[in-house]
C-alpha cells in the first residue's frame, strides 16, 4: 500500500469537503442575497444554479483525483506513475495560482501543494 497517496486522497477528499461547505455557507449564500447578479437566461435564478453548479463541481473533482489515487495506492510499484506525476502537477499548479493568485490570504494553496508532494513521492 502506497501511504502518501493514501495521505493525499485523505486531503484531496478533506479539501474538496471543506471547499463545498465553506464556499456555500462564506460564500455562495452571501453572494446569491446581493441584487446585482447578471439575469441569464431570464433570470437570476439560473446564474445561481449555474455558479452553485460550478463550485460544487471542483469540489467532485478533487473527490475524484482522490478515488485515483486511492486505486494507484494498491497497485504494484511503479504501475501509473504518468498518472501520479499529472495529478502531482495538477495540484502543484492549483497550490501556485491559489498563492500567487490570493497572495497567500487563501490557505488552499498549502493543501494543494501538500497534496502535490505526497503524490510526487508516492509515485518515485
Amino acid at each position: 500500500m502506497n501511504t502518501p497517496f493514501l495521505i493525499a486522497a485523505g486531503l484531496a477528499v478533506l479539501l474538496g469537503v471543506a471547499h463545498s461547505y465553506l464556499g456555500e455557507r462564506h460564500i455562495l449564500m452571501r453572494l446569491f442575497r446581493r441584487g446585482d447578479l447578471p439575469k441569464l437566461f431570464g433570470g437570476v435564478e439560473f446564474t445561481q444554479q449555474t455558479l452553485r453548479f460550478a463550485w460544487h463541481l471542483t469540489s467532485m473533482a478533487w473527490m475524484g483525483f482522490a478515488g485515483l489515487l486511492t486505486i494507484l495506492a494498491s497497485a504494484p510499484d511503479g504501475t501509473g506513475r504518468t498518472q501520479a506525476r499529472v495529478i502531482s502537477v495538477t495540484f502543484a499548479l492549483s497550490g501556485v495560482l491559489a498563492l500567487v493568485g490570493s497572495r497567500g490570504r487563501h490557505l488552499s494553496w498549502i493543501g494543494f501543494l501538500a497534496i502535490a508532494g505526497l503524490v510526487w513521492l508516492g509515485g518515485r
